[in-house]
């Protein structure tokens, strides 16, 4: 490895992306394994937001990694009985559920079993008392106001992050009334530059599991697909063009199963370990300490460096 500066300050910005997202738990793992210095500060939307808060918790890649492949049982964690059914009978069984959830309530799941595991798993620390900064972004409803999550219960903080429409309930908290925060920015770079700027922030690596690209009319065969790429052409639309939505370094872990497929555990955390280990040239400029690499690091280009790693399915 080229000599490092391991006194680095720099951001480490996770996407949301459902069960894509398990690739940021490999990106930690091959960072780690790397020798890559630790971040000043973890900012994270969704899946990005739990995986980042846990280990600013303290978790390490190896525990998260072991966690996911070990532990996770996404049935488990549901309190809806639409996720627990197989066969034909389950899925005409999840239909009506689906339906019934709906009309009666503000989404599939209530996510209440998932904050008591976000609990158990970040034992009940506040933001304040985590070994690494953190931040994560929701979405109020009522006011359509991004919120920017910095203290307090840091499950409290993943849950209202992770609160995709339509799937889970919003997390009501006082006046407030929580979203996925993927539904206002889905990669917080503004916000890791906003609450870094005084810990002394210099730069920001983040990972993202959305690449946007043009893709033919057939590609759609059912409206889940649809409903997903409407979601994803909102985001697209929305992005921050300018420097302060940029990342110094954006590594692009794209993998093209379903967000909700949580059967391809082992290939998301895989794919993000590659995704790392494939960006090890740009890294190292990340990182670099020197003559060299600080004028390498000024050539680039006003949004940095992009790295893409493509796996999945068709």
């Amino acid at each position: 490895m080229k000599k490092i500066n391991r006194r680095l300050k720099y951001a480490l910005v996770f996407s949301g992306g459902g069960a894509r997202g398990l690739v940021h738990a490999g990106a930690l793992c091959a960072l780690e394994e790397a020798g890559f210095p630790p971040p000043a500060l973890v900012a994270g939307t969704s899946m990005g937001a739990i995986i980042g808060g846990l280990y600013a918790a303290g978790m390490k890649g190896a525990d998260l990694k072991r966690y996911v492949l070990d532990e996770l049982d996404i049935a488990a964690v549901m309190d809806s009985p639409v996720f627990r059914i197989e066969g034909p009978i389950g899925k005409l069984f999840q239909t009506g559920q689906i339906i019934g959830n709906i009309a009666s309530k503000s989404g599939i799941d209530s996510g209440k079993k998932i904050f008591e595991t976000l609990e158990k798993l970040s034992q009940k620390k506040n933001i304040e008392d985590c070994s690494i900064p953190f931040v994560c972004n929701a979405v109020d409803i009522c006011t359509g106001r991004e919120v920017i999550f910095h203290s307090g219960s840091i499950a409290k903080a993943m849950r209202a992050s992770m609160s995709f429409p339509f799937f889970f309930e919003p997390l009501v908290d006082g006046d407030f009334c929580y979203v996925d925060g993927g539904v206002a920015n889905n990669l917080p770079v503004r916000a890791a530059r906003e609450y870094g700027a005084a810990l002394g922030i210099s730069r920001i690596l983040a990972v993202d599991t959305r690449r946007w690209r043009v893709v033919p009319p057939d590609s759609f065969k059912n409206g889940g697909q649809v409903v997903m790429r409407c979601f994803d052409a909102l985001l697209h639309v929305s992005e921050t063009e300018g420097n302060e939505g940029c990342a110094d370094l954006l590594v692009h872990a794209v993998d093209k199963s379903s967000p909700f497929d949580f059967s391809r555990k082992r290939e998301l955390i895989e794919l993000g370990e590659a995704a790392i280990r494939q960006s090890r040239a740009a890294l190292e400029v990340f990182f670099g300490s020197g003559i060299k690499a600080a004028l390498a690091r000024r050539g680039l280009s006003n949004c940095g460096i992009h790295i893409d790693t493509y796996w999945g399915k068709n």
